[in-house]
């Protein structure tokens, strides 16, 4: 939530002796002031401020907030503040359909409370927490179409004469602005997630890769970090696609990634670098760290049966390859080629392994055929010859079970 400060030129009461003349042109000036700010700048806080210094300006409340609607969690929250309050507003939420703006964003109406000590809706709790005192409320709905995208709310701004109803329709107006912005806002993220998203995965895509990449090499050699890259490569995976189809091939790589991403930290990445390929970038991490992290991603793939809840349990091994910073290369074209080069070293020998940029293969990640286990569904492997002879230890295991019990 942003504080914003009070505007000390701004007289708190109402110029009576301003003319109607000059306060109808007063109103056309902030809507063409609001206007040309909305289609000059994409930038959220900048129309809302905007926004704001024409409601303390023409309307004059002690306090006034901005609360917008958390949609997930059906929750408002303060997402702008003005008044002595303001700060202690900072981590209050309020339920859709609990007070006065819960009910307004729950119902899209304006309401007016010239007392609140005679409104049932009215939520004292938030008096408790501020230690201020409300004693009436104005509250209009951000509504942009018919969805409700949060409230504005006047505090003790009601006098004797009651809410002037033209000064209520210009609260409303405002409140319009205040939903485009919202709307833009919310468009121009969603333009710019697509722009670094990968459709199928939902993953960060390589172009983004290569942004970040160059951003973690500058914080790393401001504040001497290391940093590990992990390539991971599908063995095989056109066989999946010859067998079930490309929609179940798009399934599983979406299965995939959605599991990899779900094992990453708050600070780390995960990309689709493109095909069958994902990257995973983790910060501040050692070599040594990095190595263990792709040994359990190595026994992740390996060791899941994919796309279970359709019943297809799908099989696949992975090829990976290791690089770190700086230990292994100072550039991101260094890095990229030899976190690369490291992984074809493992799809051109046995793949089902991992291999680390000067170090070559890790021999503990070798597979064979025994560390796959014995699994009654099919098993996405190679060729023929391979099927035959995993079918065959798969037996002899079994039979030595027998014996041993």
């Amino acid at each position: 939530m942003e504080e914003v400060k009070q505007f000390p030129a701004v007289e708190r009461r109402r110029n009576l002796a301003v003319s109607f003349e000059q306060r109808e042109a007063g109103e056309v000036a902030v809507f063409q002031e609001l206007g040309k700010a909305l289609t000059s700048s994409l930038q959220l806080d900048q129309v809302l401020r905007t926004i704001m210094e024409k409601i303390d300006e023409f309307l004059r409340p002690d306090n006034w907030s901005l609360l917008l609607l958390d949609q997930e969690k059906q929750e408002l929250y303060f997402e702008l503040a003005v008044g002595k309050a303001s700060q202690a507003l900072k981590d209050v939420r309020v339920k859709v359909g609990q007070g006065i703006a819960g009910w307004v964003a729950e119902h899209g109406e304006t309401v007016v409370v010239p007392d609140t000590s005679k409104d049932t809706r009215f939520f004292s709790q938030v008096d408790q927490k501020t230690k201020t005192e409300t004693q009436s409320i104005v509250a209009v709905p951000v509504k942009f179409r018919d969805t409700c995208l949060g409230v504005i709310e006047l505090i003790n701004c009601i006098g004797p004469e009651g809410f002037d109803p033209r000064d209520l329709k210009l609260l409303e107006a405002l409140s319009d602005f205040a939903a485009i912005a919202l709307e833009n806002a919310r468009h121009v993220k969603r333009i710019h997630e697509l722009t670094i998203t990968d459709d199928c995965t939902s993953l960060y895509n390589a172009r983004h890769m290569s942004f970040i990449l160059e951003t973690e090499i500058y914080r790393s050699q401001r504040y001497n970090y290391e940093f590990s890259l992990v390539f991971i490569d599908l063995d095989h995976f056109k066989q999946v696609n010859d067998t079930h189809g490309h929609l179940v091939g798009s399934r599983l790589l979406a299965e995939i990634g959605n599991s990899l991403k779900a094992r990453c930290r708050l600070i780390d990445f995960a990309f689709r670098y493109g095909g069958d390929e994902f990257v995973i970038l983790l910060p501040q991490t050692s070599k040594e760290n990095a190595l263990n992290v792709a040994r359990r991603l190595h026994k992740l793939i390996r060791g899941t049966p994919w796309l279970a809840p359709e019943g297809l349990n799908v099989r696949v091994t992975p090829s990976l390859g290791v690089a770190s910073y700086p230990v292994d290369a100072r550039t991101k074209e260094g890095l990229l080629h030899l976190a690369d080069e490291a992984m074809y070293l493992v799809k051109n020998t046995n793949r089902d392994s991992v291999a680390a940029a000067n170090m070559g293969i890790l021999q503990d990640t070798v597979a064979c055929p025994d560390t796959i286990g014995v699994f009654e569904d099919e098993i996405e492997i190679a060729d023929a010859a391979a099927v035959k002879e995993v079918e065959a230890n798969a037996t002899e295991r079994v039979e030595r079970r027998r014996e041993g019990a």
